[in-house]
């Protein structure tokens, strides 16, 4: 039995949303897949603040944008409410409590990373991280993959990405343009939700102006007060072309930023960046909180010897971080948010969006084989073939306790249920019993 459309009430008074977007935001735990269908569970069933087809073709237009898609379909919906002011409380309240956890741990990481608990403590999480991403690599491909070029589609993503380091730009065009192409040689159903927001070509481009000074303004601030070749100002032009360039969903971004990171300019080891996203993981908020981690911890060490000098430009190294990351995601919202509805009047491209979708299982499939060697092996080398590239792991150098953990971390999600807190929670104690026994 079909239920029936959930119909929008009344939007709530500012105060309401306020409240209720600083509850979602504490609350937001377990990755974009979960805080989309808590959002759901809040904003369509229980308060009726948005109808389902407007939901849920607020979340496909989300996933065609570079950036956290979450945190951006909560912008979506404030936007709705309340306009622009709705909108930024919606963004901020859903990323700035996860921000304050974050930033917290990832300074006592920064200063504690290396005692033998702590470590421990790293060692279970990020062993429980690979089985959390098993999983929403499952969630996502039952919800995404319908019919067999879907699949293919996603298999191909994952080869191109994963064999052959094209660009995931190139890979989601190639995919919309075939999903394009299938959607003209199907017939589609008419437009059943009618056109209520409306704009103008010039309030498009003031907004898009607007957001762009605001974004990078600040950044460009930062590039002359410390110089173009200081941490800070590389941080600001990294994190600010990774929120221009990562398609497809916070996964996405983790499987483009994780390898730049360590492979390119070799800020953080491999298993440090299993422990960024195993606090990301943990703590309310964006998955993509992450590269809060790593700018924190980055600009850390460029600190010197002094304990003030490190804290205050690790301070300085999370804002910038958090500021090129976020920022774009209003830019983006605030100047396509009117256009989603008349998307929606041309159901020919509703085959392209899914096709985008199918091509994002790929990538998290990616993502999901990388971290998986790094936190099995402690030998993983890549070795070329013309133009293939193969990542191949030393098999004598795999670890038993990883091994161990993440199936243990397997059975308590799939098998019995649990929670993410409780599996990392679980597992890491696991770790540390361990480690303290010596065994």
């Amino acid at each position: 039995m079909i239920a029936a459309p959930t119909k929008a009430t009344t939007p709530p008074v500012f105060g309401d949303l306020v409240s209720v977007f600083a509850r979602i935001g504490l609350l937001s735990f377990g990755g974009p897949a979960g805080q989309i269908a808590m959002m759901h569970r809040v904003l369509v069933d229980e308060h009726k603040w948005i109808d389902e087809q407007r939901y849920l073709s607020a979340l496909n237009f989300c996933m065609l944008l570079p950036g956290p898609e979450a945190m951006q379909l909560a912008t979506y919906v404030g936007w709705r409410l309340h306009g622009v002011a709705g909108g930024v409380a919606a963004g901020l309240l859903f990323v700035l409590p996860g921000a304050a956890v974050m930033l917290a741990l990832s300074l006592v990481y920064a200063l504690y990373g290396n005692v033998p608990a702590v470590e421990a403590v790293f060692f279970g999480i990020k062993a429980a991280v690979l089985a959390i991403v098993i999983e929403a690599l499952v969630r996502v491909a039952r919800r995404s993959l319908k019919v067999p070029a879907e699949w293919w589609t996603a298999a191909l993503a994952f080869l191109a990405i994963f064999f052959f380091e094209v660009p995931f730009p190139v890979i989601v065009l190639s995919a919309a343009l075939i999903g394009a192409w299938r959607g003209w040689a199907t017939a589609a159903p008419a437009p059943t939700m009618a056109v209520t927001a409306r704009t103008s070509t010039r309030s498009t481009v003031a907004t898009a102006i607007l957001w762009l000074v605001i974004w990078l303004g600040p950044l460009l601030v930062i590039a002359g007060i410390f110089g173009p070749g200081h941490v800070l100002s590389q941080l600001a032009w990294f994190f600010s072309k990774l929120a221009v360039v990562t398609f497809g969903g916070a996964y996405a971004v983790l499987a483009y930023m994780a390898q730049d990171v360590v492979e390119h300019y070799h800020w953080l080891g491999a298993g440090e960046m299993m422990d960024g996203l195993g606090l990301a993981e943990t703590t309310p908020g964006p998955l993509i909180l992450v590269t809060q981690f790593v700018g924190t911890l980055v600009a850390f060490r460029q600190g010197g010897e002094s304990l003030s000098g490190s804290l205050a430009l690790g301070l300085l190294g999370a804002g910038v971080t958090l500021w090129a990351t976020f920022t774009p995601c209003f830019l983006w919202v605030f100047t396509g948010a009117p256009y989603i509805e008349r998307l929606n009047q041309l159901p020919k491209l509703t085959l392209a969006l899914r096709s985008v979708t199918a091509c994002v299982v790929g990538v998290i499939l990616n993502l999901t084989v990388w971290f998986a060697l790094h936190v099995l092996f402690a030998r993983v080398a890549d070795q070329r073939i013309g133009w293939l590239k193969l990542t191949v792991p030393d098999p004598a150098s795999v670890n038993g306790l990883a091994v161990a953990l993440a199936l243990l971390a397997v059975v308590m999600l799939f098998v019995l249920h649990r929670g993410i807190i409780t599996t990392m929670a679980v597992c890491a104690g696991v770790s540390v019993v361990i480690g303290f026994a010596g065994l």
